[in-house]
């Protein structure tokens, strides 16, 4: 047992990174349900992340994509996901470890998770709920904000200050 006792914060995100895997899943096998579509940021510098290297050079510390319409092979371990997603016409295969995800979110159903590392979730879910320019599916920083009314797990306020 550590000196400082259980890592209740740490086991409670390792539980919610669990819910994004799960979802993965979920649509990996059966698809996308009605407009469900989701917005992932990850850490491009976290180890095991794998992308093309003028992805890696346009975004060196993360990288915000969009799983809805242009997404294929999406591939979901215990450990990471897997997936090729159109950037600019061009297909790209992404390989990304949970352990680096910062952020998910779910607009449709107006569902929101934010992991250590994550400042903020306003990139997640643009006002207008397009993917970013140019391409349909891929990576950007909207700069919009997310619904007001839009449930999001922050642990912040969980963890020992």
């Amino acid at each position: 047992m550590a000196e400082d006792g259980l890592k209740y914060d740490r086991m409670v995100e390792d539980a919610l990174r669990g819910v994004v895997a799960r979802a993965l899943a979920e649509v990996a096998e059966h698809g996308l349900p009605g407009e469900h579509h989701f917005y992932i940021t990850f850490r491009t510098d976290h180890p095991g992340v794998d992308l093309a290297g003028h992805l890696r050079q346009r975004y060196p510390h993360e990288m915000t994509i969009v799983v809805q319409f242009q997404f294929q092979e999406l591939i979901v371990t215990d450990e990471a996901f897997s997936v090729s997603l159109s950037f600019g016409g061009i297909q790209e295969r992404l390989h990304v470890p949970f352990a680096a995800v910062i952020a998910f979110a779910d607009p449709s159903v107006r569902f929101g998770l934010q992991f250590e590392g994550g400042e903020t979730v306003k990139d997640l879910v643009p006002a207008a709920e397009a993917p970013p320019e140019p391409q349909a599916e891929g990576s950007g920083d909207s700069g919009d904000s997310p619904p007001q009314q839009a449930t999001v797990v922050a642990l912040d306020s969980f963890r020992k200050k």
